[in-house]
């Protein structure tokens, strides 16, 4: 019999005791994150190289030049003088030809319609990409454990895209249309944003890992995260109006500023032949353009009033991502005085539109950062 021991006795054990394992929130859930990451940059650039060309598409009124949706076939554009001439004289049997570009030759015509053509193209690329990374990663089972929603969502809301892009075209092909309806189009663009947001913040949260996710969020600063989803949510619907604007070419009719040609409240400001009142508020040029303006004004007041908030956080990367919210928010103010200003110039409108594609993916980075902060170091200076 074993002897008693003394409670200070050290006693011996073959036991292993199993250490604290790191990461084990992410074991089994990681998948190719980096790899898909990559995927949804390339998907980025692709939205934003479609918004753009949707933009000058609008701009030269090319978007009626191809009065079919052909999905698959209208991937093959004309190959001969004969296919060209019947893709013209569908053309001309559109309100648009007759009303306002009476007389085109072929050759012109040539130049608006390789402009949607090159628009439908990228749509259909997009599409391609997504499929073929989603299906890729979906086969390969590297898709990260409560991902393939999200990742399915951009895919659903591509299809849903293409399908408003042709209710949209089709509109301008009524009778006594010579564009797209405004409010088709505002549509149109407002889910491209949403789209190109969906892209952004998964990118920024493949960045990281679960486990770095989770113990930030317990750092998340609410008021700021909510001043932020509101400026978000005000710059998304400034953009819708920017987009009603652009319908129905509003800014070219006021090319003055702060005044609009003399005037703060342009007259006859809920005028429109034959319409109610209220379609004033999508096809007055004046009450449009000045509604934007003013949710304008209250975007850039808002956005400087959350940027000083975000002074008192305790994380010098976010400060730094409202900055640069803030310095693109005054940069976006200047662009759309100088599109007004040049009555809407192709090349000053076009830089405007991707002016507000930055500030949407800036407004984004600032609200994840407040969501997800990342702690900083007082010893490396980056706290």
């Amino acid at each position: 019999m074993a002897g008693k021991r003394s409670i200070f006795e050290e006693v011996a054990t073959t036991e292993k005791v199993a250490s604290p394992q790191p990461g084990l929130i992410d074991r089994g859930s990681r998948g190719a994150r980096s790899a898909m990451r990559l995927w949804l940059v390339q998907l980025f650039l692709l939205v934003v190289l479609m918004i753009t060309v949707g933009g000058l598409t609008r701009l030269t009124d090319s978007g009626l030049s191809i009065t079919e949706w052909r999905p698959v076939t209208g991937a093959i554009p004309p190959m001969d003088e004969a296919s060209w001439a019947a893709e013209f004289a569908k053309y001309q049997a559109s309100p648009q030809y007759q009303l306002m570009n009476q007389g085109m030759t072929v050759e012109e015509f040539k130049s608006i319609y390789w402009w949607e053509w090159g628009h439908r193209q990228l749509g259909r690329v997009i599409g391609l990409v997504w499929a073929v990374g989603f299906l890729g990663f979906l086969l390969a089972r590297k898709i990260p454990t409560g991902w393939t929603q999200r990742l399915l969502l951009i895919g659903v809301l591509g299809g849903v895209q293409g399908a408003i892009g042709w209710w949209m075209v089709s509109s301008g092909l009524e009778a006594g249309m010579v564009s797209v309806a405004s409010y088709r189009l505002a549509v149109h663009l407002g889910i491209a944003f949403a789209i190109l947001g969906f892209i952004a913040w998964y990118v920024f949260l493949l960045g990281r890992s679960e486990t770095d996710l989770l113990q930030a969020r317990r750092g998340r600063e609410e008021r700021l995260n909510g001043l932020a989803t509101g400026v978000l949510h005000l710059a998304f619907l400034q953009i819708v109006l920017g987009a009603l604007v652009a319908g129905i070419d509003a800014g070219r009719g006021f090319p003055t500023w702060p005044d609009m040609n003399g005037q703060f409240f342009p007259a006859d400001a809920f005028y429109v032949p034959g319409r109610p009142a209220w379609a004033a508020f999508f096809e007055n040029p004046g009450l449009v353009q000045f509604i934007h303006r003013m949710v304008g004004y209250l975007l850039f007041v808002f956005g400087l009033f959350t940027w000083w908030r975000s002074r008192s956080s305790a994380y010098l990367v976010t400060r730094r991502a409202f900055d640069w919210m803030a310095v693109m928010l005054f940069g976006q103010v200047v662009l759309g005085i100088v599109t007004a200003l040049s009555a809407a110039s192709p090349h000053v409108a076009i830089t405007h539109q991707l002016g507000a594609v930055i500030l949407w993916v800036l407004i984004l980075r600032a609200r994840y950062l407040s969501q997800y902060p990342v702690a900083g170091s007082i010893r490396k200076g980056t706290a």
